[in-house]
């Protein structure tokens, strides 16, 4: 593969990264960009685990395809017998239209790269590669999973459902995310809850449509839509303690087709986000009773459909509290480490997390100066490929001290 020159401000950014990490970094960014041209939806990234098995293949690393679908899983044995440490990168892209006039453009026609998980991916490879190289500097072994479909519908519980865990079983799990709210040269890492519970629902309201003209012959299903969207945000106004976070947000409605007429029917749908595992049973329950309680009180009816997609990402506070040591040995531990970095985004890290302990953290990758800075999943997302090699170096010193041959 071609190197590719670092970013003009790179000497400037660059961590205390051992030599032969940086001496891969032409590598990853070469990787970065060739899974980048070539996105793949959930389960069906084909093109994406062809590529890093015969990576993988070629360094003599034994690994299993197939797994829940297109999954890998790469086993690193170090010099002596020790506990199972997993790492996890996820595969997929979006469905999105990717706006950036870069060489490396999406070659896939509404399909994009628009979260990092390419970066993911490059950085789980170079691990491998390093650690098989280095087998001396750690006991046990090393399982890099390889995951599909984080963005949906969700690789890590069938992942988990075909064994990733078990022979040899896991002791613990790391993982990062490649995070443009952060700049380069920081990593966002805290023990308890950093991403939040997904839940999704569709709600389709029936009334009785009518002319626009007379209305005392209909029951209006947009105004009764309308006010349960309102009524919506009551939830966490009034049954939700001010102290626990939680978000109720309607973001799909449509209803009726013209001027003058009354819509019998209207569709809503929104999302739910918290961090409390209490509020599992509570908010659910309540967006129930909004709506049945709304549609009461017009003779309406509806029909609602609700469901959970990823629980919360919680930390475990051993091992958030090693990867936070290790972060303060690569960034400025006074400005570097940034414990505030919750976010109410979801992430399927979190079924992992629920089986053993582990961390997820965040990765600092905004560059402005380069503009480089757009949100995830926005058409022009991109990322200083520098926090790549930064990534790699956090994970092998993760591997080194939890795996310690001390």
């Amino acid at each position: 593969m071609v190197a590719t020159p670092l970013s003009p401000n790179a000497a400037a950014a660059q961590l205390p990264i051992r030599a032969e990490i940086q001496a891969l970094q032409p590598n990853l960014v070469a990787w970065r960009r060739r899974l980048h041209q070539y996105p793949e939806l959930g389960f069906r990234e084909h093109l994406t685990a062809a590529f890093v098995h015969e990576r993988l293949k070629e360094w003599g690393i034994a690994h299993q395809m197939g797994v829940a679908q297109t999954g890998i899983v790469a086993t690193i044995t170090g010099a002596a017998p020790g506990p199972v440490l997993a790492i996890r990168a996820d595969m997929d892209a979006l469905p999105i239209m990717e706006a950036n006039e870069v060489p490396y453009r999406s070659k896939h026609e509404g399909k994009m790269h628009a979260c990092g998980h390419d970066g993911h991916t490059a950085i789980a490879m170079a691990t491998a590669y390093y650690l098989s190289q280095h087998p001396q500097s750690f006991r046990g072994t090393v399982k890099i999973i390889f995951q599909p479909a984080e963005e949906g519908p969700g690789g890590a519980a069938p992942m988990i459902a075909a064994g990733v865990l078990r022979n040899p079983d896991v002791d613990a799990i790391i993982g990062l995310h490649l995070w443009n709210n952060l700049p380069l040269g920081t990593v966002g890492v805290r023990s308890g809850p950093l991403m939040a519970a997904v839940e999704l629902f569709d709600c389709e309201i029936q009334g009785k449509g009518g002319h626009g003209a007379i209305p005392q012959q209909t029951i209006d299903s947009i105004l009764v839509a309308s006010q349960v969207v309102t009524a919506l945000q009551t939830i966490v106004a009034r049954n939700v303690n001010p102290l626990d976070a939680a978000v109720v947000t309607v973001g799909s409605f449509h209803a009726g087709r013209t001027h003058n007429v009354i819509a019998d029917t209207a569709q809503i749908a929104g999302t739910v986000r918290y961090f409390n595992p209490e509020l599992a049973a509570l908010i659910p329950q309540r967006v129930k009773q909004v709506i049945a309680g709304v549609c009461q009180s017009h003779g309406a009816t509806y029909k609602l459909d609700y469901r959970k997609l990823y629980p919360a990402v919680v930390n475990d506070g051993a091992i958030a509290a090693l990867v936070r040591s290790v972060a303060e040995t690569v960034v400025e531990p006074a400005a570097g480490v940034v414990p505030d970095c919750q976010t109410m985004g979801g992430e399927d890290m979190s079924y992992f997390l629920q089986q053993v302990p582990g961390c997820y953290f965040f990765l600092g990758s905004a560059n402005e100066s380069l503009g480089l800075a757009y949100p995830h999943h926005h058409p022009r997302f991109d990322f200083d490929e520098t926090a790549l090699g930064t990534g790699v170096e956090l994970f092998v010193r993760c591997v080194e001290k939890f795996c310690s041959n001390d």
